[in-house]
Formats: structure tokens, C-alpha cells, sequence
């Protein structure tokens, strides 16, 4: 096997280099390849090689930027960190082991071969050519140098090589294609019965001192999560507008402008439409000497018109506004009076007559009624410039202040406070995760400092602070009682019913009853994704065996308090052609779905035999 991996080292693997590359790029920095950095400290050991401390910070920045790239709005404040720190030491890890594989196993790329490679990424073509200033612009975006990034290829090339051939050694026999798809069209035909709750209650009485024993043998199910009372200021760009004063005869004149654009003439016209054919001519004059002798425009486009929904109409198109049907039936139709009539008129369609009914025009809103709207967009786009200055201020104060006080005196904000906020879950401004997670770092949290001005969205900025931190505690049992009660009541009711359950389950296996009549509920042909059946029953039905010789499964579903026995009656697969492209897609998918875990089985293995070591 790896003979052909040597000699396919030009295959399709170039495909995806690209993408590996990015993702480790920094893991093999330049001056690693060539010495590394002699007596600097390390972060980890690999089968004693070690990863730099150096390189592990270009890992965590680059993983960072890569990060924000995929941001709709990039925000620093989003990034978590420590996350970050932890995955990147873990895939340099995972990179080094599967380079010393390949090393070992003596896969390597020739200088030749990087140069073939890199010609013939479509990353670096123009015109499906080689273009030297898109490679070298390339490079240059990763931070790199030409030299760096080849060797770093080599590199990533040759352990992809053992990947992508692992992989596509995946196999899967087209039959348990078929099956698969069978499966998956499969449906069932069973019966329920529903057993509810109301029918027990009465034997249900739970009291307090079964809810009191209850919550102490499970006390670790209820706690109050880690939570921080917090003062803060925010700064919006709503704000900063109030304090805009925008001229009137601005205002004015953006108003006569959307006046302007907002007014518009509809006209609502019928017209009686004859289509070019033998006797078209005939047509047209016949419609015209009636229209003369004063019949209905009304009854002549039911007799005569070729538009069959107008002309039910009484040839009626509804409201128009210009250029709607545009050229000669628009020129026409502004041409009249309310009540006139204009024919013939040619265009595309045929020949028209064509009557206008009416004529409406667009109100816009009274000067009133729309300068506030006017005058706070103005003030916004002029506000925009002055936001920006006073949240660099801001920020600038609140990162040196010791309280919210001064900042928010100097900007004339209101400091706000707001109880209980927890790491997830909180109403704006704290559903932003930056500020949050600033909120519970050792600096705000325990050192007493601000946070930083944190932009929660494009137009408002948030400072807080934590004022108390309430760690996480256990709940009383008063807050609680009424959701033990519930629960306890709940499994009750259900240990009751699940014994009505197993008396019918047993009468219906010796063929006592049989499920059927009024009490059960009968299901035809449920396809796996049917909404109709209760999702626990319709799981619970699909994951019983096919009915044996009596003919019938049994199981149960709990669906809420309610407890429903089902009894399975028939499996039917779908049907699928063995040679059917459905299938050949099937086997392929399965395939390397194979072929994937087996490469992951085979990674795991390295990295569980090297000799790892962590400062």
C-alpha cells in the first residue's frame, strides 16, 4: 500500500492541501524546520521533539484570526481563548504524531514534486495558468515565506498521503447499501392504546415528606448557578443622535424628496385583447362597430377576448401604475380620460381595446407625521462620526477608572444595574458572550477592574462591572417543592399505569385480548418521519423487533404522564433496485464513511503510543 502512495505522490491529495495547510501553517514555522529554536521553552514533547512555545503562540493567534474571518462581525470579545489555546496544543500534538509516522515510514515529497504541486493548485492559476503573483500573494497573507511554505507542503503533503489512502481503502458491499436504504423507506403498521393518567389519580398522594426525602437524597440536581450582580454604562449611537440638532429646512427637504419618490399614480384599466389569427382582422372590427354602437366594454371582453382571467373580469387588469405593461398600452392607457376608450392598439400580445375605469394617487404621510422619523435618520448619519470619538474616550476612562461613576458623569450616561446574571442564558445586553465571559475573568471578577468597552452590537457599547458575585449554591428546598411534587407525582403515576400496562401486555402474549376495538388506535403504513404518530410512540414502534409467529411485538412509550402500550403488526421494507444509482451512491458514502473511521482508529492508536510529555 505504501508503495502506491509513493507513486501517486502527484494524485488528488493537491486538492486538499490547501485547506490542511492553512489549518497547521503555523505549526511548522520556518525556523523549526530548519533547527528549531535551540534552549527555548516548549510546550510539549513529542516522542522527544519538541513543540515550541514559539510556535504554539503563532498556532493561537493565526487559529484566532482564522476565527474571526468566519465572523459576520469580527469581535474579539467572542473569541474564547482558552478553548482555543487548549484545541490548537491538541491538534499540534496530533500534527507531529502524524508527521513522524509518515517520516518513518520513508513518504516523502522530492523539490520536484513540491514544484509540480504548486503549479497545479488552482489557488495559484490565472486562465488555468500558473501565476506567480498569486502564489507569492498567497504566501505572503499566511505570514510566510516562499522557502517556509514549501517545506511546510512537504510536510502536510505526506501525512495526507496516508489519510486520503486509508480512506479510500474503505470498502462496503453494495448490499448492505441496499439494506440500509430498505430501512430507511421502511414503514410499519401498529396499534396503541393509551392508558392516562387521570384514570390513577386518585391513588396518587404524594406528601411533604416524601417531597423533603426525595430532595435530599438528590440535592445535586438543584442548584443556583454561579451568578454576578453588575453595574454598567452603555453608550448608543441613539444617544449621541438626540444630541444632534438637525436644521428644519433639512428636514423639509428630505421630506418633499420622499414625497417625491413615495407618490405615484395607479390607474385601473380593462382591456379586450385579440390575438393575431385567420379572422383577427374580422374580430378586431367587429368589436369596434359594437364599441361604436355603445354595448358594454364589460360584455364584449367576455365575448370576444383572447385573456381569459380578464376576461371573466369583464376584461378588468386592475390597478396600473406607468410602466407596469409599459409601450403602446402604456402610452394608451395614459392617454384617457376615466370612462374613455382607446383602440386599436398593437403590441406584442395582439391587438387591444382598452377602457380606463379609474384613477387613484398615493397619499404619502403628512409633513407632521413623518419629521420625527425624518429628523432622527438625519441626526443618525451625522451622529456617527461623534460616536466613534466618544466611545475611544470611553473606553480609554473606564479602562483606567475604578468605578463607573466618573465615565458615566463625563459622557452623561445612567449607570444601570441588573441582579443575577449568570454565564448563559441573560436578557440584552449580557446575551452577548464577550461581555459575559469579562464579566466572570479573574480581572473583573476577582481583581475588582472594569471591563473593556465591549461593542454589543454596531451601534451601542457596554462597560460593566461586578458589584457581588453570588457563587453557585444549592436551592432551598421552598424553591423547589412545587417542581418535586410534579416530578414525584409524575413517576407515580407512571409506576401505576406501567402496571396496568404489564397485566394487559400479558393478556394480549397468552391471547387473552387482542388489540383491537374503540380503546386502540390503528396505524396503516407510518413512514419513519410521520408527524402524526406521538414522537416517543413512533420511536418505541420503530424499534421493536418484527412481530413474532402470534403475530404481533409489544412494547410501551411514555408520552408526558400519559403511558401507551403499542402492539406491532407488520414491517414492511422499502423496495430499492440492487443496481440502482441510489444504491452505487449508498455503497460509496458508506464507504468512506468506513474508510474514515478506520483512519481515525488508526490515528488514535499513534497518539495513544507516543510519548507525550507537558512542562
Amino acid at each position: 500500500m505504501l508503495q502506491d502512495i509513493r507513486d501517486n505522490a502527484q494524485g488528488t491529495i493537491a486538492k486538499i492541501i490547501i485547506a490542511v495547510l492553512i489549518v497547521s501553517l503555523s505549526i511548522w514555522g520556518m525556523d523549526a524546520i530548519v533547527g528549531g529554536f535551540r534552549g527555548e521553552p516548549e510546550v510539549a514533547t513529542v516522542n522527544g521533539e519538541d513543540i515550541t512555545e514559539r510556535e504554539y503562540l503563532r498556532m493561537v493567534q493565526i487559529a484566532s484570526q482564522q476565527r474571526l474571518s468566519e465572523m459576520e462581525n469580527p469581535d474579539p470579545t467572542l473569541l474564547d481563548e482558552d478553548r482555543i489555546r487548549q484545541e490548537v496544543l491538541e491538534s499540534m500534538i496530533q500534527a507531529e504524531v502524524l508527521a513522524q509516522d509518515a517520516g518513518n515510514q520513508g513518504l516523502e515529497l522530492t523539490d520536484q514534486g513540491v514544484d509540480q504541486l504548486i503549479v497545479s493548485m488552482p489557488q495559484f492559476q490565472v486562465n488555468g495558468e500558473f501565476n506567480q503573483q498569486s502564489f507569492t500573494s498567497f504566501v505572503r497573507n499566511l505570514g510566510m515565506g516562499v522557502g517556509e511554505f514549501r517545506e511546510l507542503l512537504k510536510r502536510d503533503y505526506v501525512s495526507n498521503q496516508i489519510r486520503t489512502a486509508v480512506i479510500r481503502g474503505g470498502i462496503a458491499p453494495s448490499e448492505a447499501a441496499r439494506q440500509v436504504l430498505a430501512i430507511q423507506s421502511q414503514t410499519r403498521e401498529f396499534s396503541t392504546r393509551r392508558l392516562e393518567a387521570a384514570s390513577v389519580a386518585d391513588q396518587v398522594d404524594i406528601s411533604d415528606a416524601d417531597i423533603e426525602q426525595w430532595y435530599n437524597e438528590n440535592q445535586q440536581r438543584f442548584t443556583r448557578p454561579e451568578s454576578v450582580d453588575v453595574a454598567y454604562i452603555e453608550l448608543s449611537l441613539e444617544d449621541v443622535a438626540r444630541e444632534v440638532d438637525v436644521p428644519e429646512d433639512e428636514v423639509r427637504q428630505r421630506y418633499d424628496e420622499l414625497v417625491a419618490e413615495q407618490s405615484y399614480e395607479e390607474r385601473r384599466s380593462a382591456h379586450i385583447l385579440i390575438e393575431d389569427g385567420d379572422n383577427a382582422a374580422e374580430r378586431v372590427e367587429a368589436v369596434r362597430q359594437r364599441l361604436d354602437e355603445g354595448e358594454e366594454f364589460a360584455d364584449l371582453a367576455r365575448e370576444f377576448s383572447d385573456d381569459p382571467l380578464s376576461a371573466e373580469q369583464g376584461g378588468d387588469l386592475g390597478y396600473l401604475r406607468e410602466g407596469d405593461l409599459g409601450g403602446a398600452y402604456d402610452e394608451a392607457m395614459l392617454s384617457l380620460e376615466e370612462g374613455e376608450v382607446a383602440g386599436p392598439v398593437e403590441t406584442e400580445y395582439g391587438i387591444h381595446f382598452i377602457k380606463l375605469l379609474d384613477i387613484r394617487t398615493s397619499e404619502p404621510a403628512s409633513f407632521d407625521e413623518m419629521a420625527p422619523e425624518i429628523r432622527n435618520q438625519l441626526a443618525r448619519a451625522r451622529a456617527g462620526d461623534e460616536f466613534a470619538r466618544q466611545r475611544t474616550e470611553l473606553a480609554d476612562m473606564a479602562f483606567s477608572a475604578d468605578t463607573l461613576e466618573q465615565p458615566a458623569e463625563q459622557f452623561g450616561l445612567e449607570v444601570k444595574t441588573r441582579s443575577g446574571v449568570t454565564r448563559e442564558g441573560n436578557e440584552a445586553p449580557f446575551n452577548h458572550a464577550g461581555l459575559v465571559r469579562q464579566l466572570f475573568s479573574g480581572d473583573v471578577l476577582e481583581d475588582g477592574f472594569n471591563t473593556e468597552l465591549i461593542d454589543v452590537d454596531q451601534a451601542t457599547a457596554v462597560v460593566a462591572r461586578v458589584t457581588e458575585h453570588h457563587p453557585e449554591a444549592p436551592q432551598p428546598l421552598e424553591e423547589v417543592t412545587g417542581e418535586v411534587r410534579d416530578r414525584l407525582e409524575r413517576e407515580r403515576t407512571l409506576a401505576l399505569l406501567q402496571e396496568q400496562a404489564d397485566q394487559l401486555l400479558e393478556q394480549l402474549r397468552n391471547g387473552e385480548v387482542s388489540p383491537e376495538g374503540d380503546d386502540w388506535t390503528v396505524y396503516e403504513g407510518v413512514a419513519r418521519n410521520q408527524s402524526a404518530v406521538p414522537a416517543p410512540v413512533q420511536a418505541v414502534a420503530f424499534s421493536l423487533p418484527s412481530p413474532d409467529e402470534a403475530g404481533f411485538s409489544f412494547g410501551t412509550a411514555e408520552a408526558g404522564s400519559d403511558l401507551f402500550v403499542i402492539a406491532l403488526s407488520g414491517v414492511a421494507d422499502g423496495e430499492v433496485d440492487a443496481d440502482s444509482e441510489e444504491v452505487r451512491n449508498m455503497a460509496q458514502f458508506l464507504a468512506q464513511l468506513n474508510g474514515q473511521q478506520e483512519y481515525n482508529a488508526y490515528a488514535r492508536t499513534l497518539r495513544d503510543q507516543a510519548e507525550i510529555e507537558r512542562p
